[in-house]
């Protein structure tokens, strides 16, 4: 796997020159659309990017977009990977690897979600302080390089507790409905019964999705701060649960998706 990181990343910079991004975002279901606040320099297609996955998932463009955003040098995934797709975990996380090796300091990651706490509404924003990982494969799974990371890396604050607090403050200021949230992740695609939200409700999760944990742990093997958000598109705390239709999920995360866009880029601002 580390020949081919190399392998892209040379690819990749042959493209961008000395075009070094300080930040990383990953613009999951929800983000798609803060490329247009993005000044675009650079664009490549994952189709074009030797040894990349492409995304197969229809609303996910699979673009990789080098610009500057709010000041600030950013590279952003327009479409991320998921484990459903068919792809191993360590593809899924390829991109991160490549964009560290890009030379980003920190990863912003978005993301829609299902809510297991009443308190928790669809069109709220959730802002990851911690999760549970459900998913049945590990990115680190395999021979370790400790140039990227130690062989058994600490996960005891995965997500970077000063740009919560500041998320949590730009999102007040904003007039946006956020929560501190633990996130559950789960292989997917088929969301959950009835019995399955209230196992994961008493687990001590807030929202369920299908991705972000894979990129986070790799992130934190490779010292990465982290800040992920989400955008609550379904509820899942009642009893007599409704059929959620994927047409609705979009819906929702495209209502959300200028509160979150705005407090992403305010963040980005500060850092």
């Amino acid at each position: 796997m580390y020949h081919l990181i190399d392998d892209t990343v040379s690819f990749i910079r042959q493209r961008i020159g000395d075009f070094t991004p300080e930040f990383g975002i990953i613009l999951g279901t929800g983000l798609g659309k803060l490329v247009n606040e993005i000044e675009v320099h650079y664009q490549l297609m994952y189709s074009n990017i030797p040894n990349f996955p492409i995304s197969t998932v229809e609303f996910h463009t699979g673009k990789l977009i080098f610009g500057i955003l709010n000041g600030r040098k950013v590279v952003a995934m327009q479409g991320r990977l998921h484990y459903y797709e068919g792809y191993n975990m360590q593809e899924v996380t390829f991109p991160v690897r490549v964009m560290r090796d890009l030379g980003i300091q920190k990863l912003f990651v978005s993301n829609a979600s299902g809510s297991l706490n009443s308190a928790i509404k669809k069109g709220d924003i959730g802002i990851i302080d911690d999760h549970i990982n459900l998913l049945t494969d590990n990115p680190l799974r395999g021979p370790n390089d400790e140039t990227y990371g130690s062989r058994f890396p600490d996960m005891s604050a995965p997500y970077d507790k000063k740009m919560q607090e500041q998320g949590l403050e730009i999102a007040k200021r904003l007039g946006v409905n956020a929560h501190r949230v633990v996130y559950v992740s789960t292989p997917g695609p088929n969301l959950e019964t009835r019995a399955e939200y209230r196992y994961m409700r008493l687990m001590g999760g807030d929202i369920v999705g299908m991705s972000t944990v894979p990129e986070v742990i790799v992130a934190n093997h490779m010292g990465l701060p982290v800040f992920a958000i989400s955008v609550i598109t379904d509820e899942g705390f009642h009893e007599d649960l409704q059929p959620v239709s994927l047409s609705e999920i979009v819906k929702i995360a495209a209502e959300v998706e200028p509160k979150m866009t705005q407090v992403l880029k305010e963040l980005i601002a500060l850092q």
